[in-house]
């Protein structure tokens, strides 16, 4: 979906009890809720809202979203979001552990949670999150609104002062999440006006209290809990920045106010000051991003070397970043040279074999870079972004058979990435396997909600496979749990 930056737009929102979200790219064509297609959620009655029914409408909802927003295809980024927040989710009081991400190519501050175990994360939060300890600070407050279950507690207060309009509700959440703001606020509204005050004020008890469990499980992990106030104040910040009304506190609709960072503080306090470290790992992510960022390569080119030559955070990061940026514009030679100094002090580091393989890639010698992936995953079998990146060393190399026997193993292992499933329909083609090429669209198609374009593929497909019954009988069945999801999808 084609999107209009605004930066003039840039705010931090709350999403109810489940969203701590920012606005800066909206859709084109999200402009109201018409256009939605919604779950069918039944009646409002909190036997509905059981964990299993809260994944499963989680997961409906995550096709809904990628079908309206662009996502970031970064294995290396995805992988160190996953660890973090699982590390949180570890030492939270979150029982159901069924976690998915979901991480937006969107410059905005914006994190959010969605029943059933869904987190989302803008790319553009990590340029405002300084340490890993801030960025850590948000994710583990969205644990917290999934821990406390304050969706399923929202219904039944709001069943409670009217009827309730959930489908309108659900809208919201997409737009806002998708970066719609004024329309997704638009539909929240439409959702509970009848009880606009009320529910305002639960609203700022449920966020009051996953800023209490947020910290306690950022304590609990390791994290430094007096990050929690550092990074509300920047988030503030933006705001002010971005412009708006100074309304009553109690009729606020964003999650932030110098009362609730004052509580933070005063929170924090009660726990010992840690050492600040600088985490080179989040570092390194934070100059991926960076990069997704940036219009250009030479500018990202012009960024980095601006940092290197100041005060930055992460000399090795900076440099690390220059090192993509460099092999984006074509410059390998230079890139090569770059790595050279950090490499040499970090030999076993992921990312800087990856980098090392992207180089080689980008001066079309893909079997040097296969061959050395090919070693280093004897070490780390199954690791992802080395999984990947191999393979697509092995599609560049004309080892497009390998390359599909690769990534068929690794969907056993990462089923709910669209990034592979996109990957191997390409090496399919390149390997004749036209049959599987239909099937591993259908599988893209599913998992971002395009059901339509799932059940063409699976046709396809299906024609081209009558003499294959165990193959025929495959896509039947996918085809019945393509009518399934539609049904839930659309009632």
């Amino acid at each position: 979906m084609p999107f209009r930056c605004k930066p003039e737009r840039l705010l931090t929102r709350t999403l109810g009890t489940l969203l701590l979200a920012g606005t800066l790219c909206e859709p084109v064509l999200a402009q109201g809720t018409e256009n939605l297609k919604l779950p069918n959620l039944g009646e409002a009655s909190t036997s509905l809202f059981s964990t299993e029914y809260e994944h499963q409408l989680g997961r409906t909802w995550l096709r809904i979203f990628r079908s309206q927003v662009p996502t970031v295809d970064d294995p290396l980024l995805h992988e160190y979001l996953e660890n973090l927040i699982y590390e949180l989710v570890t030492h939270s009081q979150l029982k159901d552990r069924r976690i998915e991400l979901v991480v937006v190519d969107n410059a905005s501050i914006n994190a959010f949670a969605v029943p059933g175990g869904v987190i989302g994360v803008n790319n553009g939060l990590l340029m405002y999150a300084q340490t890993e300890d801030e960025l850590a600070t948000v994710l583990a407050h969205e644990i917290a609104h999934l821990s406390q279950r304050h969706f399923s507690r929202r219904v039944e207060f709001q069943k409670n002062q009217q009827p309730l309009n959930l489908a309108a509700m659900l809208a919201g959440f997409v737009l806002l999440a998708a970066g719609g703001g004024e329309a997704g606020m638009a539909a929240l509204s439409a959702a509970q006006a009848a009880a606009q005050d009320s529910a305002l004020r639960y609203s700022r008890s449920n966020e009051a209290e996953a800023d209490r469990v947020g910290m306690q499980t950022l304590a609990d992990a390791g994290f430094d809990p007096h990050a929690a106030p550092a990074m509300f104040e920047r988030m503030l910040q933006a705001t002010r920045y971005a412009g708006g009304n100074r309304v009553p506190e109690f009729l606020r609709t964003h999650p932030l106010s110098e009362n609730r960072i004052a509580d933070t503080r005063n929170r924090a306090r009660l726990y010992p000051e840690q050492p600040a470290e600088t985490s080179l790992n989040y570092q390194l992510m934070r100059a991926r991003v960076v990069n997704q960022l940036a219009n250009t390569p030479e500018e990202a080119v012009q960024k980095f070397r601006s940092e290197l030559d100041g005060n930055s955070r992460s000399h090795e990061a900076a440099q690390y970043g220059l090192v993509m940026a460099l092999t984006e514009a074509g410059r390998t030679d230079e890139a090569a040279l770059e790595l050279d100094g950090i490499w040499s002090k970090d030999p076993s580091r992921l990312e800087y074999i990856i980098a090392d393989a992207e180089i080689d890639i980008a001066r079309n010698e893909p079997g040097k870079a296969a061959e050395k992936l090919a070693q280093r995953l004897k070490r780390s079998p199954g690791n992802h972004p080395l999984t990947m990146t191999y393979a697509r060393a092995l599609m560049r190399n004309q080892q497009a058979h390998v390359a599909e026997e690769v990534l068929v193993e690794q969907s056993k292992r990462k089923a709910n990435d669209p990034g592979l499933w996109y990957l191997l329909a390409e090496v399919q083609g390149l390997s004749g396997n036209i049959v599987g090429l239909h099937q591993s669209r259908a599988e893209f198609f599913i998992l971002n909600g395009i059901l339509d374009e799932a059940e063409k593929q699976l046709n396809y497909a299906l024609k081209l496979a009558t003499q294959d019954y165990p193959t025929t009988a495959k896509i039947q069945q996918r085809l019945r749990d393509v009518a399934d999801l539609r049904e839930q999808m659309e009632g």
